[in-house]
């Protein structure tokens, strides 16, 4: 593995916090399973649906607004999305507890990236800045 690669590794893995259900995240893996899940869900406005119905649309609310982004645990993401866990868990090669905590620390962010307006992208304007946030990987997004 290059050096890159190594420390990009390196960097997800302090970002989910190490060995997630016996193995790490991969970068190449969790960014591309993230932005799959955004648009099987129906776009941001499919994920501000799932939060509300878990009684977190004040967590999404502060992912899209233009003021600081809430963390969200693992736990808000299986309330949220746990019916699509082990497709992303599948995805990226870990379990469903792993893939709640590469959403946790992966989401907040890649909203807030998506939505630099407080306005939630539809349609081609989604898929461009989905586009280019893989692209770009966390650096885009954490950087």
């Amino acid at each position: 593995m290059s050096l890159i690669g190594d420390l990009a590794k390196k960097a997800l893995g302090g970002l989910l916090g190490g060995e997630q259900g016996g193995t790490q995240a991969s970068l190449a893996a969790m960014l591309p399973a993230a932005a799959g899940l955004i648009q099987q869900v129906g776009g941001i406005d499919g994920l501000v649906a799932k939060f509300n119905a878990a009684g977190l649309g004040d967590k999404i609310s502060g992912w899209i607004s233009t003021g600081p982004n809430p963390p969200a645990t693992a736990e808000d993401i299986k309330a949220a999305l746990g019916s699509h866990l082990a497709e992303v868990a599948q995805a990226t090669g870990q379990d469903a507890h792993g893939a709640a905590n590469g959403l946790a620390a992966l989401l907040p962010g890649l909203i807030d990236k998506l939505t630099p307006t407080g306005v939630a992208p539809k349609g081609d304007a989604l898929s461009t800045g989905l586009q280019s946030l893989l692209s770009g990987g966390l650096g885009k997004i954490f950087g």
